[in-house]
């Protein structure tokens, strides 16, 4: 069976470098991380195309990452050598955090200790590496300050620790996929990737900005420009579905020194007897004829950076798999763009409170379609999202907010362009294309649609995981989502609580903005630089020998 192998990254990285490093020098770096056992095997791999695919190999990467969006991109950066240090002029507006920082200046941000420089520190995030990075990156930002980052990053090819980022799509993962009408939520410089300003991108390609938010399509085309310039394509792959990703094990009684994929009934009667080795990830890619080429990886870690917009949330009721009943706003765009709801009398139902919700509120609005706006909260809810935004940056949320608390269902009128039902949930949908709403009193009301459309957020695609990756949740018993059940971590290394060597990052560990998501790549970056630092001690230790699997 045809296969990936590492060998690709490793002589892409070869031929990629720049003149001042040799690749002699490249090479030494990747037997400081791997040992001499991988020299012997390197000294013997051919120089190949990146995007080939290859035979079979012994070599396991030191990391895999499942996801090309932001998440990925900025981890690939980091693991590529890209360290932040504190700027020579700059200074923090927090003076204690300031302090802290002058203490080691002379050390990068990823060789520091992250614990100690998040105390103290609060934000938007509930990850304090998350907090702690974005405040570096954008200074008192929440406070409605534009101050510069106080970081500058040096690329430092030495720190270069191999890895291959997979991704079904372009690098940009879901932001190549987004509605491109409406305009993001935050602002242009905040969707930014460290070492690439948004707005010095921007202003190549158009001439006029009109204001700090941007449309998607612009954020997907900076992404696949930022993996570019920043020479991290090498260590990407596009086309690329995931059908497994499982633990391998070896027998402490077998003397042939192979890893093997137990099963988990056999693990469950004789766990002592296995030692808990690598990843295999196992999936296929889609190349140019439409076929499907199966590969294989191993890797010592994994880092998922899937996003959570794969699986679009359910009510779980009656009709809800009618051809009229929409999940998505793309789905809902493309109806409204190719007039199938143009002079419809009946109003479309749209289901859910939150930021999508609005934004096909607004579509229909704008489109003279009349909307039924149901959802379960009062509308003096304090957890509305649309009490978290400015209402001078975002007028259109408030617009949709507003109507939300002031037009509201009375039996009484009839319906208007839009009518809001707060505290109300939909029971069934019919094949003739009616709903029953009931309010939280248990009253029920009977309307005729011409399309509904639930958006009531969404679920990351973990299937290949055992259980569906639910057994990393701090709920084990239900789905992974962004706000009730992230993966759970370890606050400072994003590694999982319950699998070692397994690491999640971004809207998985309920970091939904790109600015926070950024400082997963740099917990995940610190705890690998740290046990690889803890690898070479030992090896020198030994005095060499065949190197540390």
């Amino acid at each position: 069976m045809p296969v990936w192998c590492c060998r690709c990254s490793l002589a892409g990285h070869f031929r990629n470098y720049s003149d001042s490093e040799t690749e002699g020098e490249i090479f030494n770096s990747l037997v400081q991380y791997f040992g001499d056992s991988l020299g012997r095997k390197v000294k013997a791999m051919p120089l190949v195309e990146e995007t080939s695919l290859l035979e079979d190999s012994s070599v396991t990467l030191p990391m895999v990452i499942i996801g090309n969006g932001p998440s990925g991109i900025c981890l690939s950066y980091m693991l590529s050598g890209y360290r932040p240090y504190l700027s020579a002029e700059a200074i923090h507006p927090n003076t204690i955090l300031h302090s802290k920082l002058e203490e080691a200046r002379h050390l990068s941000i990823v060789d520091q200790d992250l614990e100690y420089l998040c105390e103290g520190l609060e934000g938007r995030s509930s990850n304090p590496v998350a907090v702690l990075f974005d405040t570096l990156l954008h200074p008192d930002a929440d406070f409605g300050y534009d101050y510069p980052s106080v970081l500058h990053w040096k690329l430092e090819q030495h720190h270069y620790i191999p890895h291959i980022v997979l991704g079904k799509g372009p690098p940009g993962g879901a932001w190549h996929n987004m509605e491109g009408s409406m305009l993001t939520i935050s602002f242009g410089n905040w969707m930014e990737l460290p070492g690439l300003k948004f707005k010095d991108w921007v202003s190549s390609k158009r001439r006029n900005l009109k204001g700090d938010r941007v449309m998607p399509e612009e954020i997907a085309r900076y992404y696949k420009h930022y993996v570019n310039v920043m020479g991290l394509q090498k260590n990407f792959r596009e086309n690329t579905y995931i059908t497994s990703v499982s633990r391998l094990y070896r027998d402490q009684d077998d003397n042939d020194g192979q890893d093997r994929d137990i099963s988990t009934k056999h693990l469950q009667i004789e766990k002592s007897k296995f030692i808990k080795r690598n990843w295999e990830i196992r999936g296929y890619q889609r190349v140019a004829d439409g076929s499907h080429v199966p590969f294989c990886l191993f890797a010592e870690n994994v880092a998922l950076a899937t996003g959570t917009l794969d699986s679009p949330a359910h009510l779980e009721i009656e009709g809800e798999d009618f051809p009229f009943v929409f999940h998505s706003m793309p789905e809902f765009g493309a109806a409204v763009s190719r007039g199938r709801l143009r002079g419809k009398v009946d109003p479309v139902l749209i289901v859910g409170s939150g930021l999508t919700a609005a934004d096909a509120v607004l579509c229909a609005y704008n489109n003279n379609i009349p909307v039924i706006h149901a959802f379960r909260r009062r509308v003096t809810d304090p957890s509305l999202i649309f009490k978290q935004l400015p209402q001078k940056l975002y007028p259109e949320y408030h617009k949709v907010y507003h109507m939300m608390c002031t037009q509201l269902y009375s039996a009484d009128s009839s319906l208007s362009d839009y009518t809001s039902f707060p505290e109300h949930h939909v029971l069934s949908f019919k094949s003739d294309m009616k709903c029953i709403l009931q309010s939280v009193s248990g009253l029920k009301k009977i309307f005729k649609l011409s399309a509904a459309v639930v958006l009531i957020g969404s679920h990351p695609n973990l299937s290949f995981l055992k259980e569906q990756g639910c057994y990393l949740g701090r709920n084990s018993s239900q789905p992974i989502t962004c706000k009730g059940n992230p993966v759970e971590i370890d606050a400072y290394t994003y590694e999982c609580v319950k699998e070692a060597n397994l690491f999640a990052l971004g809207p998985l560990v309920g970091d939904n903005f790109v600015r926070f998501l950024k400082g997963g790549a740099l917990g995940v970056t610190r705890c690998l630089v740290t046990r690889q630092k803890k690898k070479q001690h030992l090896f020198v230790e030994r005095g060499g020998g065949d190197g540390i699997a």
